[in-house]
């Protein structure tokens, strides 16, 4: 039992250390390398675990070497054009005009029921608004509307409005947010002169967000909608 704890906890480090290393990336965002690294590892990492006779470096020497290739596989893919073409493929135009080209899907065996999934997920549910939309090389579906089914910017309306940043989280379920706090000059002065005219403590704020006007925004927990 000791062997197995001590097994995981050298492993598991190891396991976290590669993936950070490749990217924060989501599942779905993974290149076609990626997911074979990842799955690659993850089957790895297990075999020293299920089998105690194995020695540890069998599953901590092909990980460090996966990771090591991915990393180099990486920086080539970076700069070399082609060599990305080559591992990753490049995207393709799956509808124009909105008109889905039939061909392209059935290349990349993208049924139409999986298009416009997609395209809902992106809050399109005409496809004849879509003006242009391609299939990227993680399989994600981006979309450009036609102009009038496009919703109008500040820009089209030719208003004036000021460039701000948003929001940042001060306090999150109790807990003070410091990063958040520097990123908009929000100092702790404030905050405690904020906290005593609501007649709260950190401990009873659920969430908190400022913005660096000074705009604040408090749910206090147990608050429902």
């Amino acid at each position: 039992m000791l062997t197995s704890v001590l097994r995981v906890m050298i492993l598991y480090p190891i396991v976290i250390f590669g993936i950070r290393l490749m990217g924060k990336r989501q599942i779905g965002e993974l290149q076609p390398t990626e997911l074979v690294v990842t799955m690659l590892i993850s089957n790895i990492a297990t075999l020293p675990l299920e089998d105690q006779n194995l020695p540890l470096l069998t599953g901590i020497v092909p990980m460090l070497l996966l990771i090591c290739f991915e990393v180099l596989l990486s920086w080539g893919v970076l700069k070399c054009r082609k060599l990305r073409h080559l591992v990753s493929g490049t995207p393709q135009i799956i509808i124009r005009n909105g008109k889905p080209d039939q061909q392209v899907m059935k290349n990349l065996r993208f049924s139409l029921e999986d298009l416009m999934t997609a395209l809902r997920g992106q809050g399109i549910f005409d496809l004849s608004t879509v003006q242009l939309a391609l299939v990227e090389t993680n399989g994600q579906v981006s979309a450009y509307q036609m102009a009038d089914a496009r919703p109008a910017t500040c820009g089209d309306l030719n208003l004036q409005v000021p460039n701000d940043d948003p929001p940042e989280v001060v306090i999150a379920d109790g807990s003070i947010n410091a990063e958040g706090m520097r990123t908009i000059g929000f100092t702790q002065a404030r905050l405690r002169q904020l906290l005593r005219q609501k007649h709260l403590t950190e401990a009873d704020v659920f969430l908190l967000t400022a913005d660096a006007n000074g705009v604040c925004s408090l749910i206090r927990k147990g608050e429902n909608a």
